[in-house]
């Protein structure tokens, strides 16, 4: 018996029950504290702040996750993926710090970071996390791209050992001062960055192929490797010991706390604000969430984590964090990782991650100052290289040729402005190419395409009624939206008395204008039990905007169905990459769980590429004989 087909009453749970666990956990958390203690650090100096603040999120996300649940092996903490949008965010509010000390807008940080704990919470409780799957895979790959893009190019000065404080804010200005951060370079610290970032790169490649790696992460020996030869090229008696992280005695910190009296009183600051709560609610939820899934896909157990619990958990460590002077929270997808190959089973590692780095900072602060930063800008230089490497472009150009577009769009807005831009842009970029391909689509689907006029959409659609034989007939032939659905509600509301049998004939060809509208409407028109087998018929395109809606559909087959028949109607034009890979993880989760899953219709359409999870189109004539996706 395998870890995916392990009755769920068997499968380790969190809670008091997860503690039968504990052994596991214990160990697991050890070696994720390993990896926590530079990473976040690191994490804590790429956002602006000293690295006591990174250490301090990731103990209160540890300390608290555990307790309110969602997900099963993901790790919390302050992640790589927000510190560009915390650094633009803080400077916005009146400056960022570095490495030694705080900026002038930190305070008011929290009190976004508060602010954004807020809004993640309403978001949870009126159970509206799933409006996140309708930012499209292109968009999210698009953004931790660019993410990883802004992390490289930030961490230079540090990596050369340049000792002016950086003055380049944005993108483009990082860009083009490296040249003068290499010139100005400190010889140790540049040997010991690269050394490290070397390592890294050795240890990378053989993680897969040597055991003790995946449980000790390349990470962990890379910054013992670049510690020991900072030690031995003495980089603390250089520049007054500042190539060095500095970690106070015990858990002290500066006592700065969300300044919302101060806040209120600058209005000009508030526009500033509201952004930065929309960028990081927008940005901390949809990592967060992405983060969950794909440590849910590596889970030995398969068990699958609940969006909008998740999304709570990170609420309330999000507030907590802000209130203890910590950035924000978000799932970390390295740590949970080396969760996951080091044995743990529950989120009681969580927990034990955390009270080791209370035990490592308490008294062994005086080890995690022998650090050299310059190592950890390797460590994220690493993290950065992995999130935008040319593997991750090969991917996505993989998946299909539009996905790429969308992508490489995403990635190129982001950096010339900033992450909620791009990933707006991003999304319509998406909704405009999934709206052209359903214009064809229709196109093909009649010939030349069913005309349809504006006026079409707000008139009556039925175009003719009557009796034939005993039988009233109701033919519609223009588009039903909602627009103008209360004409056609009318029109069967004012059926003759008489009227014991009703036919009501649609047009079989759908227009663009249906598939279009349908993006945001829920796609099964209807769903009923036959046997033991669920059916479900979807009418309208699938893509990232009504996932949620499909979603909810799919959480609703009963227990008893031992089999899902999923019935694509003419009227599902277009299934996107987005849809497409919601529907592998539906068929594989199915599967695991015994049952037999169906998709009929599937052959219509036409995939992008040979990709699992390519976006398919109806194109008339060029079917394919696949009856079905395969998962992933």
């Amino acid at each position: 018996m395998t870890a995916s087909t392990v009755p769920a009453g068997l499968k380790p749970e969190n809670g008091l029950k997860g503690l039968a666990h504990l052994r596991h956990d214990i160990l697991s958390g050890i070696v994720v504290s390993l990896v926590s203690l530079p990473l976040s650090s690191g994490i804590a100096i790429a956002s602006g702040v000293p690295p006591i603040y990174g250490l301090m999120s990731a103990i209160i996300a540890g300390l608290l996750f555990p307790f309110i649940g969602g997900a099963y092996m993901t790790i919390s903490g302050p992640a790589a993926g927000l510190a560009p949008a915390l650094v633009a965010v803080m400077t916005s509010l009146g400056g960022a710090g570095d490495a030694e000390t705080l900026g002038p807008g930190y305070p008011w940080l929290l009190c976004v970071i508060f602010l954004v704990g807020c809004a993640q919470l309403l978001i949870a409780l009126a159970g509206l996390a799933r409006y996140a799957a309708a930012i499209p895979i292109a968009v999210v790959e698009g953004m931790l791209c660019s993410i990883g893009l802004m992390i490289i190019v930030k961490q230079f000065p540090s990596f050369f050992g340049y000792v002016p404080k950086p003055v380049a804010r944005e993108f483009y200005q990082f860009v083009i001062s490296i040249p003068q951060y290499a010139s100005g370079l400190t010889t140790p610290v540049f040997i010991t960055s690269a050394v490290t970032l070397v390592a890294l790169f050795v240890l990378g490649g053989l993680q897969k192929k040597v055991r003790l790696l995946q449980i000790l992460p390349p990470q962990l020996l890379a910054v013992v490797l670049g510690t020991g030869l900072g030690l031995a090229l003495n980089l603390g008696a250089l520049n007054e010991g500042k190539f060095l992280i500095a970690i106070p005695e015990g858990l002290h910190i500066d006592s700065n706390v969300p300044d919302f009296a101060g806040l209120l009183a600058r209005r000009d600051l508030w526009y500033a604000v509201a952004m930065g709560v929309i960028m990081l609610t927008m940005i901390d939820g949809v990592e967060s969430l992405a983060t969950a899934m794909a440590i849910d896909r590596i889970d030995p157990y398969r068990r699958r984590s609940s969006a909008n619990r998740v999304l709570l958990a990170m609420a309330i460590s999000n507030v907590a964090s802000s209130l203890f002077r910590g950035l924000t929270i978000i799932p970390g997808g390295v740590k949970s990782k080396a969760n996951i190959a080091a044995g743990g089973r529950t989120l009681w590692a969580n927990f034990t991650n955390s009270i080791c780095l209370i035990i490592y900072i308490a008294v062994g602060y005086q080890l995690i100052n022998l650090i050299p930063r310059g190592v950890l800008a390797s460590v994220l230089l690493y993290t950065g290289w992995k999130m935008c490497e040319p593997a991750v472009w090969r991917h996505v150009a993989h998946v299909g040729r539009d996905q790429l577009i969308v992508f490489t769009f995403t990635v190129l807005v982001t950096v010339a402005t900033d992450l909620l831009i791009g990933i707006i842009a991003g999304t319509i970029l998406q909704f405009l190419l999934s709206a052209l391909a359903c214009r064809k689509a229709a196109g093909s689907s009649s010939g030349s395409g069913r005309v349809v006029r504006l006026n079409d959409l707000f008139t009556n659609p039925v175009v003719h009624r009557g009796w034939i034989g005993d039988e009233y007939h109701v033919y519609v032939d223009k588009p039903v939206l909602p627009t103008n659905q209360r004409k056609l509600q009318q029109e069967l509301d004012s059926l003759p008395d008489d009227v014991r049998k009703v036919t009501v004939h649609l047009n079989a060809e759908p227009s663009a204008w249906e598939s279009v509208t349908g993006f945001f409407m829920n796609p099964v028109d209807a769903a009923e039990m036959v046997g033991d087998a669920w059916h479900m018929h979807i009418t309208r395109p699938l893509v990232c905007l009504n996932l949620m809606k499909l979603s909810e559909e799919l959480d609703r087959i009963p227990a008893a169905a031992g089999t899902v028949v999923l019935h694509l109607d003419r009227g599902v034009l277009l299934i996107d990459h987005s849809a497409c890979d919601q529907l592998n993880s539906f068929v594989t989760e199915l599967e695991a769980a015994g049952r037999t899953v169906q998709i009929r219709g599937f052959e219509r359409l036409t995939p992008y590429s040979q990709h699992p999870s390519s976006g398919r189109i109806f194109r008339g004539s060029g079917m394919t004989t696949q009856s079905c996706p395969q998962p992933a």
